[in-house]
This record gives structure tokens, C-alpha cells and sequence, in this order.
């Protein structure tokens, strides 16, 4: 079995790409999005996930694995915008936007690593759905937290919420993937 932190560089490698590739297309769109629009569209993400997990097809044909991948992408979005702010018009680059992207991946990783070992790898022996509860629990946190204009009395904040989030789902890739790989065999 792989090491977490390398499954987890694999997970987030294949999110950049599609981020990467998103940001040709696109440009820096996102920027105009405020962080509340951002957790709407994690919201979204995580529904659709909750929903094909309970109903078990989908009429669209995009599955999970996709979804979880756009939450990873959209909660460093999120953490971006908390630090730079929303503007009117894109205001960076591409070379900019990654190099934002990769730095708070960095430091969403580093967040993980920590509570995996306080945790001891309990993610492992988790069911994936749990992974969108928690998700679903931490966006209304957010939600909740937002509408308090960002302060909490006691709680961490939007940007601790975000990272758990992005972490939930890539432990979601990582276990869809192990999935696919030992049906494979």
C-alpha cells in the first residue's frame, strides 16, 4: 500500500490538471465569485455526490469521482479568495492563479498530514459516504459562519473549514481509486 502523503500527491496531481487545464479555458474566471458563492458551489458538488450515493444512477453522465475533484479545486479557490478577496474584473495570470493554487494545496496537505497522525489514518476504515456528510456538515458551518460575518466565538473559521473539506474529498479520491484499481485486478 502507498504511503497517505503520496496517494494524496497523486489525488491533488490530478486536480491541478483539470485546475490547470480549467484556467486555459477559462482564464481566472473564479475571481469574480465571492467566498459565500464558493460554498454554494462546494454545496452543489456535495449534493450531487450525496444523491448519486443514495440513488445509485445518475442522468448525467459524469460520476463522483469528478465531483469530489471540483470540490478539492473549488475549496482552494475558496481559501484564494479569503486572502486576496473578490474583484469586479480578473485581475491575475496563470502563472499567478498556480502559483496561489499550489500554495495552499501546500498547506492543506500540511494541515492533513498533522491530523492523520493525531488521527492515526482513522480516514482509512471510514465509509466514503461519510466523507460527504462531513463535507455537507462543513459547508453549513461555513454557511453559518459567513452569515456571522466571518467571527466565531469559539470555532476555527472559514479558511479551516475549507481545508477540511478539500481533505475529505481527496480521502474520497484516494479510496475511489484503491476501488477501481483492485476491481481492475
Amino acid at each position: 500500500m502507498i504511503d497517505t502523503e503520496t496517494q494524496f500527491d497523486l489525488a491533488l496531481k490530478g486536480c491541478r490538471d483539470i485546475f490547470e487545464k480549467k484556467l486555459f479555458d477559462y482564464g481566472a474566471s473564479w475571481r469574480i465569485m465571492r467566498p459565500s458563492s464558493i460554498t454554494d458551489q462546494i454545496f452543489i458538488k456535495a449534493k450531487r455526490i450525496r444523491t448519486l450515493e443514495t440513488k445509485g444512477d445518475a442522468m448525467v453522465d459524469e460520476g463522483i469521482l469528478p465531483e469530489l475533484k471540483a470540490i478539492v479545486n473549488y475549496g482552494l479557490i475558496g481559501l484564494i479568495q479569503l486572502q486576496e478577496g473578490y474583484v469586479d474584473e480578473v485581475d491575475i495570470d496563470a502563472s499567478r492563479a498556480m502559483a496561489l493554487y499550489d500554495r495552499f494545496a501546500a498547506e492543506t496537505k500540511t494541515l492533513m498530514l498533522a491530523k492523520n497522525h493525531d488521527y492515526d489514518e482513522a480516514w482509512r476504515w471510514m465509509r466514503t459516504p461519510s466523507y460527504t456528510d462531513f463535507i455537507l456538515t462543513k459547508v453549513q458551518r461555513t454557511k453559518q459562519i459567513e452569515d456571522n460575518d466571518g467571527k466565531t466565538l469559539i470555532s476555527e473559521g472559514i479558511d479551516a473549514n475549507y481545508m477540511d473539506m478539500i481533505n475529505y474529498a481527496v480521502f474520497g479520491i484516494i479510496k475511489l481509486t484503491e476501488w477501481k484499481v483492485l476491481k481492475q485486478k
